[in-house]
């Protein structure tokens, strides 16, 4: 379903005009307050589809909210080294402006999701029921990205708080706090909504029980929660093998490149468990909707990744690449017909020969790669494109869809995932275990490649390994969450773990596109100036984004986190028993 934009002002007060004379009362029926909105599920599913629209925003997954997790992760750079370069380097500036953008979009979405949750209390028919999921679901997901990028941002669920000063300047919360209430906001959804089966809406695009597991076990994993959330995910698995149909079926779709395609015939796919919905381009409106502020009801309803990963070249902004470390990573490993790997076409917007013939060939927004005239991302500093996400391979269009124009819905979760992490939380209870094994080769078989081999594996450290910085950044490279994983696995609080962050993230500022490809060795940033990596310029705590300084200045109840302070958060890490697991090469 693509979800048309509505704006709606969620008053905190109730305000009534009435008359000097008490006998009459005057109420404007245009003039809606929270005293006569809302009452019924007709009132508030405009409010869900508000809660939608917030979730699309620049500072949520439209722009700035989706790529500086990608700037986190080790298989993206910033290129432009100016725009997003504070978040690349890991040592931003708390007076950044961006900073509160994500900020301002989640908490947006949870001022809504408030107001609906506190008008579907008790007694449910099945349509205040979906309401009331579809808002649990959009406040998990706020406060999960909250959590993931500000670490101990305030907890706000009562809407009647509202009324008070202590309410609207709300203390910060600690980050497990805010963790348990995204778990109970997950799990509670996960009960009222419908199964994606159901078809209509449910199938195209809204939340539903599966989007609820999938986040649900996402969040029990994130404080290391592994035997719950194998639990949850297994259920999720029984559904798509034609088992327990408790969340619906999926499956991966055949075809890798079908996750990130434009259009109704690829979009809301039998893959995904949730995305967000963008309008295709040419459908859209007209006006940029940078903020929730500039509202247009002829919004171009498109997100601007894409003018962020790609090349100037054609129209893109020229801010993002993709690591050399992921490019290397890709070409280890060939598939049983002896060629590369087919994701490696959808994720970088390379030239091979292995291409010619294959999807749309070697193409570039339409124009004809050859091996001699490589793409590079940044005019001065190259870099290779991103082409996930992006109609850099999809033939549509011959240029960038310039700005909050790309139409490209965002899976923000897919089945691949869940096969992933089911692998993951099997390891890190059993592992190595076949079971595990065999998880993960139901994602390699689609990409073709040879099955794992348990004898392979001598200890879980060394499948950790294979999954974590090799099978996740291959099917999930250059996609959202890489951030959170690296946060969860605590590869800030080991020397060595940091000492492979850094090598992954070592790039090459050259403008000659013929090096782009190229090995890069993190040994080389003493002697060549042209060397750098992201993860140098590290400082302890800054894995988490600072709270902006302007917001703490305008909330006296509110404290910084670890980013503002460059305190070290391997105390609460290793304090609650979890181990990093070594470097296995």
């Amino acid at each position: 379903m693509k979800l048309y934009k509505l704006s709606l002002a969620l008053l905190l007060g109730a305000a009534a005009l009435s008359s000097c004379n008490d006998k009459l009362e005057l109420v404007n029926p245009n003039q809606q307050t929270t005293s006569t909105f809302g009452n019924t599920a007709s009132d508030l599913e405009e409010c869900v589809i508000a809660a939608y629209n917030h979730i699309r925003m620049e500072g949520s997954y439209a722009r700035v909210g989706y790529t500086i997790d990608l700037c986190r992760g080790d298989e993206v750079w910033n290129c432009s080294q100016v725009w997003y370069l504070g978040f690349d380097d890991l040592n931003v500036d708390a007076g950044t402006d961006i900073l509160e953008w994500s900020w301002r979009e989640w908490y947006y979405t949870i001022n809504v999701c408030n107001f609906i949750t506190s008008r579907t209390e008790g007694e449910l028919t099945d349509a205040m029921k979906r309401v009331r999921g579809q808002a649990l679901f959009l406040r998990g997901l706020s406060y999960y990205n909250l959590a993931g990028y500000y670490q101990n941002p305030p907890l706000i669920t009562d809407y009647s708080q509202y009324s008070s000063m202590k309410g609207l300047y709300a203390s910060s919360s600690s980050y497990d706090a805010v963790l348990e209430q995204c778990e109970a906001d997950f799990k509670e959804a996960m009960e009222l909504l419908p199964k994606r089966d159901e078809g209509g809406e449910w199938a195209k695009g809204r939340a539903t029980c599966g989007a609820a597991a999938g986040y649900y076990a996402r969040t029990l994993m994130q404080r290391h929660k592994y035997e719950e959330a194998l639990v949850v995910l297994k259920d999720i698995m029984n559904s798509a093998d034609g088992g327990n149909q408790k969340y619906g079926a999926y499956k991966l779709m055949a075809n890798y490149g079908d996750n990130f395609r434009e259009g109704s015939a690829y979009e809301n796919n039998d893959e995904s468990l949730f995305e967000v919905q963008f309008l295709d381009y040419g459908t859209q409106g007209t006006d940029e909707e940078w903020t929730p502020v500039n509202t247009s009801s002829n919004a171009t309803q498109g997100h601007a990744v894409e003018s962020n990963c790609c090349p100037g070249t054609y129209g893109g902004w020229a801010d993002l690449a993709a690591s050399p470390w992921l490019y290397q990573l890709f070409k280890q490993e060939k598939t049983t017909a002896g060629k590369l790997d087919p994701r490696l076409y959808w994720t970088i917007g390379t030239y091979e020969t292995d291409w010619e013939g294959f999807e749309y060939g070697n193409v570039a927004y339409q124009s004809t790669m050859t091996a001699s005239n490589n793409v590079i991302v940044n005019t001065n500093n190259g870099g290779l494109p991103i082409a996930k996400n992006t109609n850099f391979r999809t033939g549509l269009y011959n240029s960038v869809t310039q700005g909050l124009h790309c139409g490209i819905n965002l899976r923000m979760m897919r089945y691949a995932d869940v096969l992933l992490r089911a692998a993951e939380c099997e390891n890190e209870i059993n592992g190595p275990t076949q079971q595990a094994i065999d998880w993960i080769n139901k994602v390699r078989a689609r990409a073709n490649l040879a099955g794992l081999q348990l004898s392979d594996f001598a200890d879980a450290d060394a499948l950790f390994e294979q999954i974590a910085n090799v099978e996740r950044p291959k099917e999930f490279g250059c996609e959202f969450g890489r951030g959170f994983d690296l946060i969860r696995w605590g590869f800030f609080y080991d020397n060595d773990r940091l000492q492979q962050l850094k090598e992954h993230g070592t790039f090459r500022r050259s403008a000659d596109a013929s090096v782009a490809k190229d090995v890069v060795s993190y040994s080389d940033i003493a002697t060549n100036s042209e060397f750098k990596s992201s993860y140098d310029t590290y400082v302890k705590g800054h894995e988490f984004l600072p709270v902006r300084q302007a917001v703490l200045n305008a909330n006296p109840n509110l404290r910084g986190n670890s980013a503002n302070y460059n305190s070290d958060n391997s105390v609460y890490f290793l304090g609650k028993g979890w181990t990093v697991h070594p470097v296995v090469k």
